[in-house]
Formats: structure tokens, sequence, C-alpha cells
């Protein structure tokens, strides 16, 4: 034994010998972290094999880096690139487990989101995180403990650079085969699983920096010809208003109701034998409300920042980040800004802070008269959970603050309470939890409940004041609540033996509620998305959206488009699902072949989205102004709440006053 354990620091005691140690001791824990943590839909055995090895050649070529280094110095630098790619690993393990997605690189300038978390964060730790970095522990070790003691020597040149070349060529054979498996992978594919799936998680970290500067210098090299192509399909899916509802709204106030993480499947659902909702549930009976329930979010990895940017600008979010904090400051034509341009005031009503998401300058852009943020609302510790202020005080305190507009106005409010992990007091739990064993699932229905009453009594209040009469309100979810990580407990509340991938797309459907004064409502089964929002809306308030370059169609039109674009590619149409290249019947959820029908709809979705990121990429409605439309001019808006400033200095002045006297009786006494 004694002789094993001495001949095995005889090797680690040489570069080469350290290296491998770490290259092995990485790859396994990389691969144990891909088949315990991410959902990447492994099918066959290429991708199994893939999966084994795609970690090796990163490691092989980033260890393989400090060999040029002499001496300990080399094993340090292991060491420092060990616990840097494994903190690359764990910080995607974190994310993945929230948003089912991996990190990007514009994701990482969105800074001002992280301290916003909260509980958030906890709720996303695992008692065993922290051997993700069991190799950096056990390499330190060894050097600190000095079990080790590396040659003072550097290691040959050209041997290095074997190590290095060795390394190239594992990738570009990873590459090859992946290649084999799922043809023009870098060229096409929207979904970033299958990348980390074929080439892992640190060549996907290399290639999105790539593609992240390609983007860059896309907007840097785009001018008004790229703007023919835009322009084409826009004439091309010009969806004619329908005559039995155009106009029907004309004048009316727009009152917007963003409602968090809310799932179509919650509608009329009950929960032991009680309706999780019923306020939701009646608004959709409502004989003045249409109600579409065949509507998808279509969101990304901006998740409510993409809900907005498209429910404004029927433009889709990007296949990275958020458009609002990478491209915040593009030329748009935004709902706000077009009905600012015939007399309305807009506002956005939220009770969190202005950065986040970066609203306070996408916001600007968008032609946004006026945004009440947290700097507006009392924010008593109390009543703020999670990423804010609570609903029914968030309500309560925002309906002086609508008064003040003049009309008409566009608004928006977006609501917090019913977001991960799904907190709530006993007190204000109104129903009881699920009991799928799953903490967040079971919360959901409970914090699904207090955003029913949260809207309840905000429509109670505007009934009171008469607004609830010269208003158009819309209910949209914003996206999902309950993510594929939570399938096991979500096949306990449907009564399902399991989510399959087609149930997942089906899940994706969010409440979508229209309420026009006057209107015939009722429920409407057209397929849409949130793409469809601004021009279905424009519409209804008489004005014809034939100028606007729109990815979305109206959907009360005869001419609307029924395929509705993932932001991965994947789509749904009344006919086909169609998730990752496999096609499903829409209402069986049996698979089908891919036929003539099928590829149109598929090259539609890719088409739309292709173009979509042509826009936002290039900036291309810099070069385009329609009709009647002045650009936006971001210097006329400014968010910063001055009263804030001297409430604060009041307040601090009336402290002084308070404390004034007692300090006076405490020397007196003295």
């Amino acid at each position: 034994m004694k002789g094993l354990l001495k001949a095995g620091q005889n090797v680690v005691q040489k570069h080469l010998g350290f290296f491998i140690l770490a290259v092995v001791l990485f790859w396994l824990k990389t691969y144990t972290g891909y088949l315990v943590e991410f959902n990447l839909g492994i099918e066959n055995a290429m991708q199994k094999f893939l999966l084994l090895i795609n970690p090796i050649s990163s490691a092989i070529f980033f260890f393989g880096l400090a060999l040029f280094a002499k001496g300990k110095r080399a094993y340090i630098w292991t060491i420092v690139l060990n616990f840097f790619l494994s903190f690359v690993l764990y910080a995607n393990i974190v994310y993945y487990r929230f948003f089912n997605d991996f990190i990007t690189m514009p994701t990482l300038t969105q800074t001002k989101n992280f301290g916003d978390l909260g509980g958030s964060i906890w709720e996303l730790l695992k008692p065993y995180d922290p051997l993700y970095f069991i190799d950096t522990i056990i390499l330190t070790v060894l050097v600190a403990a000095k079990f080790i003691k590396p040659e003072p020597v550097r290691m040959a040149r050209k041997k290095v650079q074997l190590v290095l070349v060795s390394a190239i060529a594992l990738l570009v054979i990873n590459i090859g085969l992946a290649e084999t498996d799922r043809p023009q992978l870098l060229t096409r594919t929207f979904d970033r699983n299958y990348l980390v799936k074929y080439l892992g998680t640190y060549n996907y970290v290399i290639y999105d920096a790539i593609q992240s500067m390609r983007i860059s210098a896309q907007k840097a090299s785009a001018d008004s010809s790229d703007m023919g192509d835009v322009l084409n399909y826009k004439d091309a899916n010009y969806a004619k208003p329908n005559p039995a509802y155009f106009g029907k709204a004309k004048g009316m106030n727009v009152i917007y109701i963003h409602l968090e993480s809310f799932q179509n499947f919650m509608i009329n659902y009950k929960l032991k034998g009680e309706e999780v909702t019923p306020y939701l549930n009646s608004f959709t009976k409502d004989k003045n409300t249409l109600y579409f329930d065949n509507f998808f979010h279509q969101t990304g990895q901006g998740k409510t920042s993409d809900a907005e940017f498209m429910l404004e600008n029927s433009i889709y979010g990007l296949p990275q980040g958020s458009v609002f904090t990478t491209n915040g400051n593009n030329t748009f034509q935004a709902a706000p800004a077009i009905l600012g341009q015939k007399g309305y005031t807009s506002a956005v009503f939220h009770g969190n802070y202005k950065t986040f998401w970066n609203r306070d300058e996408t916001y600007k852009s968008f032609g946004y008269d006026k945004f009440f943020d947290a700097s507006h609302y009392q924010m008593k510790d109390e009543d703020v959970v999670n990423y804010g202020l609570k609903d029914k005080p968030f309500f309560e305190e925002s309906l002086p603050m609508l008064k003040t507009l003049k009309e008409p106005f566009y608004t928006k409010f977006i609501t917090l309470s019913n977001h991960f992990p799904y907190p709530i007091d006993d007190a204000e739990a109104s129903i009881g939890p699920d009991d799928t064993g799953d903490g967040s699932v079971d919360r959901y229905f409970q914090t699904a409940r207090y955003l029913d009453e949260s809207v309840k009594s905000f429509m109670d209040q505007l009934k009171a004041s008469g607004l609830y009469d010269r208003s158009v309100i819309v209910m949209y979810g914003d996206h999902y609540g309950i993510s594929e990580n939570h399938n096991d407990a979500m096949a306990k509340v449907l009564n399902k033996e399991a989510i399959t991938p087609y149930d997942n797309a089906q899940l994706q459907r969010v409440p979508f509620m229209v309420h026009v004064p006057g209107m015939k409502g009722g429920v409407k089964h057209e397929y849409g998305g949130q793409i469809d929002v601004l021009p279905t809306l424009l519409h209804l308030l008489g004005i014809d959206t034939k100028e606007y370059v729109q990815f979305g169609t109206d959907l009360l039109s005869k001419d609307h488009q029924q395929v509705v674009p993932f932001r991965n590619g994947s789509f749904v149409s009344p006919k086909v699902t169609a998730i990752n290249g496999k096609y499903f019947d829409a209402k069986t959820g049996e698979p089908v072949k891919k036929n003539k029908e099928i590829q149109k709809e598929q090259e539609f979705a890719e088409n739309s989205l292709q173009l979509s990121d042509k826009v936002v990429y290039g900036d291309l409605l810099r070069f385009y102004t329609p009709r009647d439309f002045k650009p936006v001019d971001r210097s006329k808006y400014d968010y910063n709440n001055r009263d804030e400033n001297k409430n604060k200095a009041k307040t601090e002045d009336q402290t002084k006053q308070e404390e004034a006297p007692a300090a006076d009786q405490k020397q007196e006494q003295n």
C-alpha cells in the first residue's frame, strides 16, 4: 500500500502527472453534473457518447495552458483554472435550476437583477453543491499540504504544444460527430440545450462569446438596404382588421394587467374541489370579455421583459439575453409612442426599482411618459416580498397615481407576488397548498389565489372610480410558472403518468383576456401568442397597423396567421406541435410525419424569428419611419422621482424634530 502511495506521489510530482490527475477529476465531476442537473434530452448512443467526452477537450486545453509555467507555478495555474471552470459550471447549474436554460454573455450584463433575487437563490442551492468544487479542493490540499513537491522545471514546449493540439483535435472530432447527429448544429439551432448536449458547457461558453461579439458588429455594419426583406415580410403577412371589431374601443383608456408567471391551466382549475382563481375564471366568462384559450407565451431568456417587449412592439425577444438589457437604446415604434402621438398619456406601474431589466432606459425608447417604480410606493417591510411590493398594496397604492393621469391613457400594471419560489405568509394564504411534495409547485396555487384576490380588489376600485366603464382592460400571463424541472410534480397536478414534450408545449399556454365595454365577448379558439397582442389592440382602438413593422397579426382578423413560433424554433399551430424537429398531432399528441404543410409552417416560424432578430441586432427601425409617426426622442423622458428625495429630506427633518425633545429631556434628567 505504501509502495502504491509512493508511486502515485512520484507521478503527480511530475507536471504531466498532475495535469492528468486534474483532467480526470474535472472530467468526472463535470460529467456527473451533466447527468444530475441538466435535462438535455439524450436520445441515442451517439448523444450519450458525446455527453461523456465533451468535457475532456476543454479540460485538456485549459489545463494545458498551465504547463507553460515553471515548477510550482504550473500547479497553481492549474488550480486557478480548475476553480474558474468549476465556477462556470456551477453558475450554469444554479441558473438552469431556475430558468431551465444556460447563461449567455448578454445575461452577464444583467447584474442589477442578481441583487433582487432574494429568497430565490436559497431555494436553488443544494446541500451537495460543494462537491462541484471537490476537485479544486483535492488539488489545493495536495499542493498546500506538500504531499507533492513539484519539480522546479518547465515542461518541454513541444510537449505542451502537443497537449494543446490534442485538445483541438478532440474538439474537432467532437464537432464532427455532433454534426452527423445534428447537421448544421452551429449555424441553425435556436436551442442552447443542443449546444451543451453536443459540445459541453465550456465549449458552449466560448461559442456564445463569439456569437455575442458577432452580434455587436451587426449593428455597426447594418444599413437601410437590410430593411428590404423585413418590409417584404411586413407587406406579405399583414392581416386586415375585422370590421366587426375594428374601432370598438376607439378613444378608450387601456389598462394592461400583467399576471406574473400565470399559466392557463389554472383557469377553472380546482384544488381539492375548490376553485383556485374564482375571479379570473369569472372574468373569462364576462359578456364583454374576449378570452383566447389557445394563447401561448413566446419568451426566451428575457422572461418577463421578453413578454413586455413583444406586447409593446410585436417583435420577438432574442435567442440570447434580453432586448431590454442588450438593445434597450434601439429605435422602436412601440405602443406608448404610437398612442402618445394620438393623444394618449402612457405610464407603467411596478413595485420594483426602475433599473430592474434596465427598464428605466428601455422605456425611454418605447416612449413611456411616466414610470411609477418602487420609489413611488411606501415599500413597507411587511409589504415587500420576493422581487418587490406585494400585489394587494401595489394595486391599492397605484390607483391614486392612475387617477392623476390625463385621459385617455395607456397603462401597464406589473404584478410580482406570483413569482418563483412562490413565498406567502400563512395569514395571506386563503387556500391551502397542494401536496405534490414539491414546495414551489405546492405554494404556486396559494400565490395564484393571492394574485386573483388582488386583481378582483383592483377591478372593484376601478368600477367605483368609473374608470372600468371607459377602459379596455387586457390581462395576460407573461411566461410559465412551473418549469420542466418540476415535471414530476406537474404530472400529479394534472393527473398524468408523466409530462411528455408534447404536454410541456401545451403547458406554455397563458391567459389572454380583453375586456371592452359594450363589445360582445366570448371564448376564441384561434391560436396566437404575445407577438399578436399589439396589432389586435391597435385594431380595436381603430388604428390600422399596415404601416408598422410587426411580426404578429390581429387575432380577430380572418387573415390571422395561426403558427405560433417559440423562441427556440419549435412552434405550435391548430394542426401540429413541433418540438426540436419532432412533430405531434396538435389535438392528440400522437407523432406525425413531416409533410409539405408542416415544412411550410416550419419555414414560416424560422423566417419570422430570423427577420425579427435581424431588426433588433441591426437596429433596423432607425432606417424606416411609418407614415404619420415621429421617431421617439429619448432625451424627452426622465423617470427620476425627485419627490422621493424631497420626501427623504422631509422625513429626516421630521426625525430630527421628533428626536430633539427626547434628547433635551434626557439631558435634563442627567
